[in-house]
C-alpha cells in the first residue's frame, strides 16, 4: 500500500493512495476541493477501467445533521454540508487473518466531527464492506439526522444502467425484478440546466421487521458490457439505499437508518461516538457473477459454527402438521417416524408453553404447559427424541411479551420498547429492549433454564409482530445481535434458526450471527419453488432453511415434489410422517438419503439460474449450484410446456455427464449438449420437480 503518512491538506492539497489486495483495487485521491475520495473501485482484472477524476467522484460520506443539510435540496443522500466539509487526516491499513482493513481518517474543522472509514475486504474476493465511526471532537453537541455507509459515484450512465431490487413479502419472498435506470431517473436535459436531476430510487425498510418490503440489497448492471455492483445493508432493523444520475454518471448511496424514513435521530454530545450499520458492495462481471463473490463473503464474514458443514436434516413439527398445537400424545409418534426416517434434529414448534386458550397475547414466562404434557412434562419428550438418535429443538419468540403475561407487570417499562414514554403494543404483544439489563437478564435466564437444563440443542427463535419506526428500535437490534453472539459464547454447541414469520428478518447482519435462515412460511409447495429458488440470492445455500411438508394423503409424486423442492437447501422437514404407509416413508427416506449424499458440496457451492432469477408465476423454475467438482441443477415444472433447456454456461464445451438424482415425474430426463452448453429436461406431467448431478466425464468414460 502506497501513502501511509498523515499528511495535511494545506500541504499535500492533492493526495492520492491505494489499498487492495489479489481480488480487489481501489484507488483514493483528494479533489482541488480537500475532500478524499475514491477515484478507483475494481477487480485487478478489469484492467480497461481507468480511474476517474477526483472532481467526478462522490466524497467518503455523506453526513446530515439539524442546523447542518444539504447543498441541493431533494431525495437524494447528497451534496450533504457536513459530508463536502470533510477532510483527509490520516489513513492505515493492516491485515487481520482473511481480511484486508483501511483505517481513513476524516474531519471537519466547523464542528469538531471527527469520521473513520473503516474499509474491509477478505483476501481474494471483490467485495468491500464498509462502515463509519463518527466521535465530536467539538465543543458543541451534533444532532445527527443521517449517515452513509458507503458511497460510491462515477459509476456508467443511467442510460446504460439496469437495477435489480427483490421485493420480500410474507409468504412471498425474494421476488427479483428489473428496470432500466432510467425508468426512476428522467434525462431533464444536464446541458441546459447546469444541475443533475433531484430524482433517485430510494428504498428503505419499513420497521422493526429489516427484510419487510425488500430485501436489504441491490444491484446496478451495465447493459454494455455486463458489469455489476451488488450489495446488501447489514442492518438487523433500519436501512436505505439510492442511486440516480450524478455529473453524468451514477452515484449509489448506502446507509442505515434516516431520520426522514426512519424518524432516527443521534444526540453526539461532546466526545460521544456512533457507528454506522456496515454496507457491503460485490463486483462481477454479471449477476451471478458478483453474487458468487457476495456469497464467498458471507461465508469469510460470519460466525463459525458446526453447523455450517454438518448440515443436519432438521424436523418441525409445525408446518402444515401441529400448527402451533403440540401435545405429547401427537409428538411422540412423530417422533418415532422423523427418527425412522433419518431425520437429525427435532424441533417442537409453538404452543408448547399454552395451558389456557388464548396464548398469543400471554407469551413470555416460557415455561411448558402441564396441560400439554401430562405424566413426565416437556422433559419427558424431550429425553424420548434424544432416545431416538435425535437433538431436541424448541421453538421460541424470545423478543415479545405478551400484554397478559405475568412478565408484563414484572419488568419495568424501559425494560420494554417505548415511543414517547409508552410501551409499544402490536397484535397484544409488548416488545422487549434488549438494552436494558432486566429484559436482558430475563431472557439469559429462560434460554440456560432450556439449553442447560432441559439438554435442548437447537433453538428456533422467531419474530411475529414489526414496530413502527421510531424510539430505541436500531438500539434493540444491536443489542439483539449482541445478546445471541453471547448466548453461542455460552453454549457453543447450540445451534439458532433466525426466522420472523418466516424471511422478514432475512438481512446480513443476522445471517452472519445465527446459523439457519427461515424462507418462507409458505404452505403452498405449488407456490414454494420460486421462493426456495431465489433464496440464495439472500442467504448461503447452506443456511437457507425450505419447508419439506409431505403428507399421507399426498400422491407419490407429491410427495416427491415438495421434498425435492428442498434439496439444494436446508431440508426443514414436517409433515404427518406418522399416518404415512411403509411405502410412503420410503420414498421420504430415499430423498433424505440423497441430500445427505450431496449436503457435503453445498457449503462451498454457489449459486446459478439456469432459466434467469425466477418470477413468481413462472410455469419453470430452476436454481443450479457450482460446487469444486459437481453440478446441481434442481428444476420445477408447474405449467407450460413438457421440456426446457437450460443454460450451464460453466460447463461450455465439456463432456459430461448428466445423472438424475431425485425425480417426482418418471420418466424425467435430463441430455447434456456439450456444442451448446445445454441441460435439455422433459418433465412429462406436472406439477413436477427433477434434481440433476452433473460431472464432467473422464476421457473414455460412457454417459
Amino acid at each position: 500500500m502506497t501513502g501511509e503518512a498523515a499528511t495535511s491538506p494545506a500541504t499535500v492539497p492533492q493526495e492520492k493512495f491505494s489499498w487492495g489486495h489479489a481480488g480487489l483495487e481501489a484507488e483514493f485521491a483528494t479533489g482541488s476541493d480537500g475532500a478524499l475520495r475514491i477515484t478507483r473501485l475494481a477487480r485487478p482484472d478489469a484492467a480497461t477501467l481507468s480511474p476517474v477524476g477526483p472532481e467526478s467522484a462522490l466524497p467518503l460520506v455523506e453526513i446530515t445533521a439539524l442546523g447542518h443539510g444539504n447543498g441541493w435540496s431533494g431525495p437524494r443522500f447528497l451534496d450533504s454540508a457536513l459530508g463536502g466539509r470533510l477532510r483527509h487526516r490520516a489513513h492505515r491499513s493492516e491485515r487481520d487473518g482473511v481480511w484486508h482493513r483501511l483505517y481513513v481518517e476524516l474531519f471537519d474543522e466547523a464542528t469538531g466531527l471527527a469520521a473513520e472509514v473503516v474499509f474491509s475486504s477478505p483476501d481474494g474476493i471483490p467485495v468491500v464492506r464498509s462502515e463509519v465511526r463518527l466521535r465530536n471532537e467539538g465543543a458543541e453537541p451534533l444532532v445527527l439526522r443521517s449517515v452513509s455507509s458507503l458511497l460510491l459515484g462515477a459509476l456508467p450512465s443511467p442510460d446504460v444502467l439496469d437495477v435489480h431490487r427483490a421485493r420480500n413479502d410474507w409468504l412471498a419472498e425474494c421476488r427479483w425484478f428489473t428496470e432500466p435506470l432510467r425508468a426512476h431517473v428522467a434525462d431533464i436535459g444536464r446541458e441546459f440546466h447546469e444541475h443533475d436531476s433531484r430524482a433517485c430510487l430510494a428504498v428503505s425498510s419499513r420497521g422493526s421487521w429489516p427484510t419487510d418490503g425488500h430485501l436489504a440489497m441491490g444491484a446496478l448492471s451495465d447493459r454494455t458490457d455486463g458489469r455489476t455492483w451488488l450489495w446488501q445493508i447489514e442492518s438487523a432493523v433500519a436501512w436505505r439505499w439510492d442511486t440516480g444520475e450524478c455529473g453524468g454518471g451514477t452515484y449509489l448511496a448506502l446507509g442505515g437508518p434516516t431520520d426522514a424514513e426512519h424518524q432516527w435521530r443521534e444526540h453526539l454530545a461532546p466526545g460521544a461516538g456512533f457507528t454506522t450499520e456496515a454496507a457491503a458492495l460485490a463486483l462481477g462481471s454479471g449477476f451471478e457473477d458478483a453474487l458468487a463473490a457476495l456469497t464467498a463473503y458471507r461465508r469469510a464474514g460470519r460466525r463459525p459454527h458446526p453447523d455450517h458443514t454438518t448440515l443436519p436434516v432438521v424436523f418441525n413439527d409445525y408446518m402444515n402438521t401441529l400448527m402451533g398445537d403440540p401435545t405429547t400424545e401427537k409428538l411422540l409418534p412423530l417422533i418415532d417416524a422423523a427418527a425412522s426416517v433419518g431425520a437429525e434434529y427435532f424441533c417442537i414448534d409453538s404452543g408448547w408453553y399454552d395451558d389456557a386458550q388464548g396464548w398469543w397475547d400471554s407469551v413470555g414466562e416460557w415455561l411448558p404447559s402441564e396441560r400439554r404434557f401430562p405424566g413426565g412434562g416437556i422433559q419427558a419428550v424431550l429425553d424420548h427424541i434424544r432416545r431416538r438418535g435425535m437433538v431436541p429443538g424448541l421453538w421460541l419468540e424470545p423478543e415479545v411479551v405478551g400484554v397478559r403475561s405475568p412478565v408484563a407487570r414484572s419488568l419495568p417499562d424501559d425494560a420494554f420498547v417505548c415511543q414517547d414514554g409508552i410501551r409499544v403494543t402490536e397484535h397484544g404483544r409488548h416488545q422487549l429492549d434488549l438494552r436494558h439489563p432486566a429484559a436482558r437478564a430475563h431472557l439469559d435466564a429462560t434460554v440456560d433454564r432450556i439449553v442447560a437444563e432441559w439438554g435442548v440443542g437447537y433453538l428456533k427463535l422467531d419474530y411475529n409482530i414489526t414496530v413502527s419506526p421510531g424510539g430505541p428500535l436500531l438500539g434493540h437490534a444491536r443489542a439483539w445481535l449482541d445478546w445471541l453472539s453471547s448466548l453461542l459464547d455460552r453454549h457453543p454447541g447450540l445451534v439458532i434458526e433466525n426466522c420472523a414469520s418466516g424471511g422478514m428478518r432475512m438481512d446480513g447482519a443476522s445471517l452472519a450471527v445465527t446459523q439457519l435462515q427461515s424462507t418462507s412460511d409458505q404452505q403452498d409447495p405449488l407456490r414454494y419453488p420460486p421462493i426456495a429458488a431465489a433464496a440464495p440470492t439472500a442467504v448461503p445455500p447452506e443456511q437457507g432453511a425450505v419447508w419439506a411438508y409431505p403428507q399421507p394423503e399426498f400422491t407419490d409424486e407429491e410427495i416427491a415434489f415438495t421434498l425435492g423442492g428442498a434439496l439444494l437447501g436446508r431440508i426443514h422437514l414436517s409433515g404427518y410422517l406418522n399416518r404415512m404407509s411403509p411405502d410412503q416413508l420410503a420414498l421420504v427416506r430415499q430423498a433424505l438419503d440423497t441430500y445427505k449424499s450431496l449436503r457435503r458440496d453445498l457449503p462451498r457451492a454457489v449459486p446459478f439460474w439456469p432459466l434467469g432469477l425466477p418470477g413468481w408465476d413462472d410455469e419453470w423454475v430452476a436454481l443450479g449450484l457450482r460446487g469444486d467438482d459437481a453440478t446441481y441443477v434442481s428444476v420445477w415444472r408447474r405449467g407450460g410446456a413438457t421440456g426446457r433447456t437450460l443454460r450451464v454456461p460453466h460447463l461450455a464445451d465439456r463432456a459430461v455427464r448428466a445423472e438424475i438424482l431425485h425425480t417426482s415425474s418418471p420418466p424425467a430426463t435430463a441430455t447434456w449438449h456439450a456444442d451448446r452448453s445445454w441441460l435439455a429436461v422433459e418433465l412429462p406431467r406436472d406439477p413436477a420437480c427433477l434434481l440433476i448431478l452433473l460431472t464432467e466425464k473422464a476421457p473414455g468414460q460412457a454417459a
